[in-house]
């Protein structure tokens, strides 16, 4: 009968997505280009999307172990993007003053057009720069964050070097960024939303699967970090996240 057929093919579907979630990927790192955005279209497609609902959630969590750390002081947000990080940040940290930095002037131009308003204008500040070349001075920032950009940095131990250089002693840092062995089920919705929703701009430099391919996964988490200055560190992953953190103890 024509409902044994269609429930028979639910089941195989519901299946399939099962197994789909339960298996991580095993692929090698595919590097995805520079850290860096040349064209106003990207940085426009970059604006859009950081309003959907998705990446309201996550930066829902990012705040959420944020507030672990309790940071005081001045926050750097390294490759901040459009600035909607920074803009949650000054709402649930209202002692903190922020620094935005991204190596694009237009996704500087976007950010702080969007934190334009007089609510947040003392309280925040931008700066071009490049993560392996940072635009402090040495032991002047108590708190940094970088999200979604780990995977673009060409010399990642260099770049937490540069960490290190500009923290205080004893203050931490927070890297927030995909992993690379996440469930084939997330790379498979990645893909038809690639195809399908994303803008035009944000497809045409392989976003977000571009990402993901080369993002990290634990162990290369690990060997990183054991080439830089930081003693104290700790990396712990979600269903398709990583999340770094460290303190600088000299």
């Amino acid at each position: 009968m024509m409902w044994v057929w269609i429930l028979t093919g639910l089941i195989l579907v519901v299946l399939a997505l099962l197994v789909a979630g339960s298996i991580r990927l095993d692929a090698p790192r595919s590097v995805s280009p520079d850290e860096g955005i040349d064209d106003i279209e990207v940085a426009r497609g970059y604006d859009k999307i950081s309003r959907w609902p998705q990446f309201r959630l996550l930066r829902k969590l990012i705040i959420a172990e944020l507030r672990r750390s309790r940071p005081q002081g001045t926050l750097v947000d390294i490759g901040c993007g459009p600035g909607y990080l920074i803009v949650d940040i000054l709402k649930a940290f209202p002692q903190l003053s922020v620094i935005g930095v991204d190596i694009a002037e237009e996704m500087l131009q976007w950010a702080a057009g969007n934190l334009s308003g007089p609510a947040f204008s003392k309280r925040i500040s931008f700066r071009q720069g490049d993560i392996h070349e940072l635009p402090f001075e040495n032991g002047s920032v108590d708190f940094v964050v970088s999200t979604l950009s780990m995977h673009h940095w060409s010399e990642p131990s260099k770049a937490l070097n540069e960490i290190h250089r500009v923290l205080k002693p004893e203050k931490r840092f927070l890297l927030f960024d995909l992993r690379r062995d996440s469930p084939q089920l997330f790379y498979w919705i990645m893909r038809v939303a690639q195809t399908f929703v994303l803008p035009a701009a944000i497809r045409r430099i392989n976003e977000p699967t571009g990402s993901a391919l080369s993002s990290y996964t634990y162990p290369e988490l690990k060997q990183i970090l054991s080439r830089t200055p930081f003693k104290e560190w700790n990396i712990k992953q979600g269903l398709f996240w990583s999340f770094v953190t460290g303190e600088k103890t000299s």
